[in-house]
C-alpha cells in the first residue's frame, strides 16, 4: 500500500499512529531501551516498556519526551523512525507527509526540534499542529464553527484547555500535570504511608485499577507488592481508591485552576457557548474516575468525556492531515 500521509500523536507516555483510512495503526509506549556500552538502540515501544525497571547496568530504558517536549532529541528521532519505518512496513520509496501533535504551551524552539526530528526520522514534509485542536477535531467538534467549544485535554505529561472558535484558539492554558504525576503522586504517598517502595508500573496500575478523582462510598481495593524501606525485605499490602484520591489532590487542584484560568479568560459570548455546550475532556487521564464529575463541579460547567479520548489527538491529527486544505488555516493559525 503506498502510503502519502502519517499522522502522529507524539505523546510523553504513548505514542499513537493515524493513517488515513485505517485509522490507529500504531499505539504503543514512548519509551526506548538504549545500550550504555555503544549508545544502540535496542527495543522501542511496547518491548521496551517491559524492560523499565529490570534493566542491568548496562541497559537503559527512558522515556524521550517529558512533559510533552522533547528531553533527548537523539532518542526522540530514532523512536520516531521506528514507527515510521513500522508504518510504512519493509521497503518504502516514498517519504510520507507526517503530521504531530504538540502541546499548545511549547516554545517555537521545541517546536523546530519536532520538526527537525521528524524529518531526520524520514518525513519528506511535517507539520505541526496543536494537541488542543488536534483533540477537538478527532472528538468531532465542529471547531470551524462561529462557536466556543472547549476542549480539556489531559495526557501523560500535560493537561491542555482551550476554548476554540472560527477554527482557532481564543484562549488557552497547559499546565504540565498528567498521568506520569499522577503516577508520581501515588507513589510517593504509598511510600510515605506504607513505608513501601513500589515502582511505576505498579503506581500506573493502582491508578488504572482503582484510582478516582473523587472519595467513592464504595471503596475499591487492590493488593500491591513492593520493598520494605525498613526491613529491605518484600512485602505486599491492600490499598483503597482514597489513597489514590488523597495521593493526586494537588495534581487536580493543578488541572482545575487551569481550567478556571482559560473560563475567566474567555468572552462572554463563548462563555455563554460553553455553558451551554459543556467543555469536552480528551487525553488518556481523562479515564480517571470521576474526573469529569469533579470538573463540572468545581467549574459549574457540563462536562462530557469524548468517545475513545485516548485516540481523539491521533485521530484529529489524521483528519487535519487528510483535509489539510480545510484545516491549513486553523493548523497556520495556531503557530
Amino acid at each position: 500500500m503506498f502510503i502519502k500521509r502519517i499522522g502522529i500523536d507524539l505523546g510523553t507516555t504513548y505514542t499513537l499512529v493515524y493513517l488515513p483510512k485505517r485509522g490507529i495503526v500504531i499505539n504503543e509506549p514512548s519509551v526506548v531501551a538504549i545500550s550504555m556500552e555503544d549508545r544502540k538502540i535496542l527495543a522501542v515501544g511496547n518491548e521496551a516498556k517491559d524492560m523499565l525497571g529490570r534493566t542491568p547496568d548496562t541497559i537503559i530504558a527512558l522515556k524521550p519526551l517529558k512533559d510533552g517536549v522533547i528531553a533527548d532529541y537523539r532518542t526522540t528521532e530514532a523512536m520516531l523512525r521506528y514507527f515510521i519505518n513500522k508504518t510504512l512496513g519493509g521497503i518504502h520509496l516514498f517519504r510520507p507527509e507526517v503530521m504531530v501533535a504538540v502541546p499548545a504551551g511549547i516554545s517555537s524552539t521545541e517546536r523546530r526540534a519536532v520538526t527537525e526530528a521528524t524529518i531526520a526520522a524520514g518525513a519528506k514534509a511535517a507539520y505541526i499542529i496543536k494537541e488542543p485542536i488536534a483533540a477537538a477535531i478527532g472528538a468531532d467538534i465542529p471547531i470551524g464553527s462561529a462557536s466556543g467549544h472547549m476542549i480539556v485535554d489531559i495526557g501523560g505529561g500535560t493537561a491542555e484547555m482551550a476554548v476554540i472558535s472560527l477554527g482557532g484558539i481564543v484562549a488557552s492554558t497547559s499546565v504540565r500535570v498528567g498521568g506520569n504525576k499522577f503516577d508520581e503522586a501515588i507513589l510517593e504517598y504509598i511510600r510515605r504511608k506504607y513505608n513501601l517502595a513500589i515502582g511505576e508500573r505498579t503506581s500506573e496500575e493502582v491508578k488504572i485499577n482503582i484510582g478516582s478523582a473523587l472519595f467513592l462510598e464504595d471503596k475499591l481495593t487492590m493488593e500491591i507488592r513492593g520493598r520494605d524501606i525498613i526491613t529491605g525485605l518484600p512485602r505486599s499490602i491492600n490499598v483503597t481508591s482514597d489513597d489514590v484520591t488523597e495521593a493526586i489532590q494537588n495534581e487536580l487542584e493543578a488541572i482545575i485552576s487551569a481550567a478556571k484560568r482559560v473560563l475567566h479568560n474567555t468572552p462572554p459570548e463563548l462563555a455563554a457557548d460553553i455553558m451551554d455546550k459543556g467543555m469536552v475532556l480528551a487525553g488518556g487521564s481523562s479515564l480517571l474516575r470521576n474526573i469529569d464529575q469533579l470538573l463540572s463541579r468545581t467549574t459549574g460547567v457540563p462536562v462530557y468525556v469524548a468517545d475513545e479520548p485516548l485516540l481523539c489527538v491521533a485521530k484529529g491529527t489524521g483528519i487535519a492531515l487528510d483535509n489539510l486544505d480545510s484545516y491549513k488555516r486553523s493548523i497556520l493559525a495556531t503557530k
